[in-house]
């Protein structure tokens, strides 16, 4: 109906029949302005605005688009002529008067959506230094949920973020997480872009060897020379740089689905790291129309399939890049205003980046290792200290096992060298003195050393009875 609508001039009662309603409705009238001033991010904290957006189009003033999931609206001729003159006749009917005038309408919904506009960017961006630049956010459901990742979005194309960094938002299992990071320097410095030659005229060892070996590269004639071209820019590039190039080892064919898995064309070493360089050329698809001969052997086999698509090469090359930490990317291709060579400053800054990082790596391995051997030798050190002292310990309690009975062995013949005439009280005051005292002195043999002590007190018993 809306595109029918936008190709006809309708009379004012037909206009008057479309718009009737909308001047009582003011949801409506702000989302036909909001639709008017281009559809802005930010202005909605849900979706329920585009069911109003569906009684908009109904009535032929905007019309709806929703392809691969975008939607967008835009005003139709009526709309246009509603909000040059029959907004100004449905407020006479209503006994409103505009606030503005110049076609159009200001309205006091408008002015407080347009002012939670600028609100939400403001808050969620208070709300982030406040708490250390992360939050996490509940996700709800229902009509008047937060959208957190449009809430984000209209914050990065505000233009309040600084410069410096940038604002992720990720779904996790604890909520909408929301992060203020600081932007790595390696993304902000400027890239000498790098000059593709129009001709080889001295070309490198890499590319000479790969114009002597065609079939190692796999492309058509239609982008043949031009790949060269840039593998000899690239190679330029990072040689520059101190880094060295090589040329790959000889491949086979892969089967088509393997292309990405093939073996690189020319490997780079940067910092000791090795980054394999694959070139390859892109392919168009379009919809396979099946023969009769695959009809019929799809009929006669049932492992056969039909393929759905037909591939042709195009006129675009791909780079990937093997080896080392990602931080730009891993692949390179031509884009629609933006061909490979305007790329080149990317992949030369990439592979010094992986280069560097794989030298940093190396340099924390070694202080690992070096920690480890250290907290090893401090391991076996106290180890030794701890059984030289356990062996000393033991070696000295051995020596008072054996001292012991000796001593008491000493004092039975002291005792027996005394005079007969002594009395059994004074016997027993001595050997209990000596019990006592032996037990003081050696602790760890008191066993041994009482029956040492009873032994010298039968002895001089019996020499009292004799």
């Amino acid at each position: 109906m809306a595109g029918q609508i936008d190709r006809l001039i309708l009379p004012r009662w037909a206009l008057d029949v479309c718009v009737s309603g909308i001047g009582s409705r003011p949801r409506q009238q702000a989302v036909l302005d909001w639709v008017c001033q281009g559809c802005p991010d930010g202005v909605w904290p849900d979706s329920t605005y585009k069911v109003s957006a569906q009684a908009l189009q109904s009535r032929g003033l905007i019309k709806v688009t929703t392809r691969r999931g975008y939607w967008s609206a835009q005003l139709t001729d009526t709309g246009r002529e509603y909000l040059a003159n029959g907004a100004t006749s449905s407020r006479e009917h209503s006994g409103e008067v505009p606030e503005a005038s110049g076609g159009t309408l200001t309205l006091p919904y408008a002015q407080s959506v347009a002012k939670a506009r600028t609100n939400y960017t403001d808050q969620l961006l208070e709300e982030l230094g406040a708490n250390n630049n992360f939050l996490v956010k509940p996700v709800e459901s229902g009509p008047h949920a937060v959208n957190w990742a449009s809430r984000v979005s209209a914050a990065r194309k505000s233009g309040k973020i600084p410069h410096t960094q940038e604002l992720r938002g990720k779904q996790t299992h604890r909520g909408y997480a929301i992060k203020l990071t600081d932007i790595p320097a390696w993304r902000l410095a400027a890239l000498t872009p790098a000059i593709v030659p129009a001709r080889l005229t001295q070309p490198h060892a890499v590319v000479a060897a790969l114009q002597e070996q065609p079939h190692r590269m796999e492309l058509t004639k239609s982008v043949y020379g031009r790949a060269l071209r840039i593998i000899q820019a690239l190679v330029t590039a990072t040689e520059s740089q101190g880094h060295t190039a090589a040329l790959g080892p000889t491949q086979t064919t892969p089967p088509p689905r393997h292309r990405r898995k093939a073996a690189p064309h020319f490997t780079v070493t940067a910092h000791g790291e090795n980054i394999d360089v694959l070139v390859l050329q892109e392919q168009d698809h379009s919809k396979h129309m099946p023969t009769d001969k695959e009809r019929a052997d799809a009929t006669k086999h049932t492992w056969m399939r039909i393929p759905r698509f037909d591939y042709t090469p195009a006129n675009r090359l791909r780079f990937i890049l093997r080896g080392g930490t990602a931080h730009r990317g891993s692949e390179w291709t031509d884009l629609p205003g933006r061909p490979l060579q305007d790329q080149l400053a990317e992949i030369t800054q990439e592979v010094e980046l992986r280069g560097e990082a794989a030298e940093r790596n190396r340099r924390a391995d070694k202080q690992a290792q070096d920690a480890a051997q250290q907290s090893w030798e401090s391991a076996v050190h106290k180890a030794h200290a701890a059984y030289t002292h356990a062996y000393r310990v033991k070696h000295l309690e051995e020596q008072a096992r054996h001292l012991a009975p000796d001593r008491a062995s000493d004092r039975i013949r002291h005792s027996s060298a005394q005079p007969r005439h002594i009395t059994a009280t004074q016997a027993g005051k001595g050997r209990d003195r000596g019990v006592a005292r032996v037990r003081r002195r050696a602790p760890p043999t008191a066993h041994r050393v009482r029956l040492g002590a009873e032994t010298a007190h039968s002895v001089a018993a019996q020499q009292l009875r004799s």
